[in-house]
Order: C-alpha cells, then sequence, then structure tokens
C-alpha cells in the first residue's frame, strides 16, 4: 500500500510547489511509482509539469465534487514513466463552496485517493496556501505531512498556527496523520540569517527537520517555466541534486514495497 504525504504550509512562498514537484519527480527517479496530485486552485504544480490546466477536462476538482473516479483524470508523464499527476483546475476554487452542505465533506479527498492508493508507492499532495476546507481534506486523506519553512525573516510565522491545525485534524478527523519532517528551504549559504533560522528550526524542532536543505537555485526557479522538474531540466544543479537527496531520506524513513 502507497503513502500519501500532504506538502502542507499556509504561509505563501516558502517552496511547497517546487517541494511537491520535485520530491515527486526524485522519487520518480528512484523507480517509486508515485502520483502528484495538484491540490491547489492555482494549478502550479499542474502547468509545472507541462500541462496547460486551461485544457484539463477532468481534474481533482471532479473527483472530489462529482465523484468522478481519479483514473479518469490522472495524467502521465512523457519524461518520467514513474511518475503520474492528479492535476487541478481554477474550478477548484468554488470546491469550498459547493462541499460546505456535503455529508463527510472532510473526507472526499481521501475517498477519492483511496481507489488507487495501492497502485503507488507514494502520492504527494501539493497543498493549497491556506487552511481552507481543501487543505483539510488533504491532511484528512494523508498519512504524513511534509512542512516547508523558508531560511528568512517570519520563517517561523504560522507555523505554530498549522501545527495546531494538525492537532485538531489528529484528534477529530485523521488520528493517524504524522508528521513526517520540516523541511529548510531558499537557504542562502550567504546569508548569516539564513544560517541562524537552520539553526534555530533544527533547535526547536531537532529530530523532526530534514537534514537536506534546499538552497535558492537558479534552475529550480527557472525549470516550471519550460514544465519540467528540475532533474529533467538539469539533473547536476545544487536544486536537483537537494530534492534527490530530500527523496533518499524520505524512503529512508519509509519501507517501500519495490
Amino acid at each position: 500500500m502507497g503513502k500519501i504525504i500532504a506538502i502542507a504550509n499556509q504561509k505563501g512562498g516558502v517552496g511547497k510547489t517546487t517541494t511537491a514537484i520535485n520530491l515527486a519527480a526524485s522519487l520518480a527517479v528512484l523507480e517509486c511509482k508515485t502520483l502528484l496530485v495538484d491540490a491547489d486552485p492555482q494549478a502550479n504544480s499542474t502547468s509545472g509539469l507541462g500541462i496547460n490546466p486551461k485544457e484539463v477536462e477532468t481534474s481533482i476538482y471532479e473527483c472530489m465534487v462529482d465523484g468522478t473516479p481519479v483514473r479518469e483524470a490522472i495524467v502521465t508523464n512523457e519524461q518520467l514513466k514513474y511518475l503520474d499527476i492528479l492535476p487541478s483546475h481554477i474550478d477548484l476554487v468554488g470546491a469550498e463552496v459547493e462541499m460546505v452542505s456535503i455529508e463527510r465533506r472532510e473526507e472526499k479527498m481521501r475517498d477519492a485517493l483511496g481507489k488507487v492508493k495501492d497502485e503507488y508507492d507514494f502520492i504527494i499532495i501539493d497543498c493549497s496556501p491556506s487552511l481552507g476546507l481543501i487543505t483539510i481534506n488533504a491532511l484528512t486523506a494523508a498519512d504524513s505531512v511534509i512542512i516547508p519553512v523558508q531560511c528568512e525573516y517570519f520563517a517561523l510565522e504560522g507555523l505554530g498556527k498549522l501545527l495546531n491545525t494538525i492537532k485538531i485534524i489528529q484528534t477529530r478527523l485523521n488520528p493517524n496523520l504524522e508528521i513526517e519532517g520540516i523541511l529548510l528551504t531558499l537557504y542562502d549559504s550567504r546569508t548569516s540569517l539564513g544560517n541562524q533560522v537552520v539553526e534555530e528550526v533544527r533547535t526547536h524542532f531537532q529530530k523532526m527537520t530534514f537534514k537536506t536543505i534546499i538552497p535558492r537555485n537558479v534552475k529550480l526557479s527557472e525549470s516550471p517555466s519550460f514544465g519540467l522538474p528540475v532533474i529533467v531540466h538539469d539533473a547536476e544543479s545544487k536544486g536537483a541534486i537537494s530534492y534527490l537527496n530530500m527523496a533518499h531520506e524520505v524512503l529512508d524513513k519509509n519501507t517501500v514495497a519495490k
């Protein structure tokens, strides 16, 4: 049975989508059958893998709101044979409103992904930068959550709120939800501030923090414009190597039947 990992942080600009795309791609390179779920109405994970969101006919929206089978929405990746994507669409914005009166509305994503969970080693969910109903659905569906935290001044701002939300979901909706780890992103070794944030996060969260740190990297920034994960765009870049190291860490934490 596969493991579902949500990438979540209600703070924007922390490298959440970059992490979702490139962790999924790196796991695929390591021959783990991986599904990337774009649960963000901005659909950046969708476009980041070369799919035009405006041309998506069946998305995670239809799977959650209309009960469309996930297999009908999944798109295979041409560059990486072990990577599939469940795309998003701007319609997902309306899903929270439409789902308000639906029974078990927090469990619609879990119901949808449960049908294909056994077909993958990992399912990575890119959450929207909010703590709304779609993100709650993702955390209810997930086995664990990775929290990207940028190495900048307001690094810990909002982290407490997210951890509190996770505790509420553990209590009410998903008692098995675990924190896979905190990932330090956008690191610039040339700044004393970046090093201070790394030290502070590791002091507070210790073993909960991934050993891998994701640097600021030009190739990471430009690869979405080519519709490619960085490991396909430039496999020798620091960004690609960092995410591959992170994928190895995730694998070390999880026994995957190969």
